[in-house]
């Protein structure tokens, strides 16, 4: 069989499977759990790094399949699957009975889709370029908003279904999502978190999965 299925991409197939169950629930208007496992995708990504550097014996081609297979997977995770959101967030919450708010937020999550694959193109090509040159040494910085903090920064938004609801929730999202897609592709320096501070994000996305498991967001 082609490809590699060892412990270090393991995980990173599996952010892939829960994107695809993301949508599915997205598009049978359960909300809640689309986005629950958005997040989970963003948990995987977030330990595909750090678990792929412990196997000292990965060979040349294993590294570069991984830096491939980790963007592609983030295609779907990050750029599809919160398209989908965005996109029955409007169509299944929405207290319009025109359905209006459909069509911004169809524009918005095209827009995010397409940012996010050319910021996974730019990184890639520029990832080359910086190891050509430092070699396999960990990067400190980021240009640009890493598409992986969609998970987070989506379920952090969703916990405003606590104070709004209809329209002005649905609203709320797209413009969230327009300026996430904006900041994909915005150029800025981004510091990269390592060690202690990935714990942190860790307990904190938890704690934000926690919120989102509560909310009176349309679930099941």
């Amino acid at each position: 069989m082609i490809g590699f299925y060892n412990y270090t991409v393991v995980i990173t197939y599996l952010s892939v499977l829960s994107a695809c169950t993301s949508i599915c629930f997205a598009f049978g208007g359960n909300i809640k759990w689309a986005i629950l496992m958005l997040v989970i995708s963003g948990l995987c990504d977030m330990l595909d790094g750090p678990i792929a550097r412990t196997k000292k014996d990965r060979s040349e081609t294993e590294r570069k399949f991984g830096i491939q297979i980790d963007s592609l997977s983030d295609v779907i995770s990050f750029g599809v699957a919160p398209a989908c959101i965005i996109y029955n967030v409007a169509s299944h919450l929405s207290d319009s009975e025109s359905g209006w708010l459909v069509i911004p937020a169809a524009v918005a999550g095209a827009a995010l889709l397409i940012c996010a694959v050319i910021r996974l193109a730019f990184f890639n090509v520029s990832e080359e370029e910086r190891q050509a040159v430092e070699g396999k040494k960990l990067r400190d910085s980021y240009r640009g908003l890493p598409v992986t903090n969609v998970a987070l920064i989506f379920s952090i938004a969703s916990l405003a279904s606590y104070f709004l609801s209809g329209n002005a929730f649905v609203i709320t999202m797209i413009v969230i999502t327009a300026l996430t897609a904006f900041f994909y592709v915005l150029d800025f320096k981004m510091v990269k978190l390592h060690g202690k501070m990935l714990v942190v994000i860790g307990l904190f996305g938890f704690a934000v999965l926690i919120g989102v498991f509560l909310s009176p967001l349309k679930g099941f």
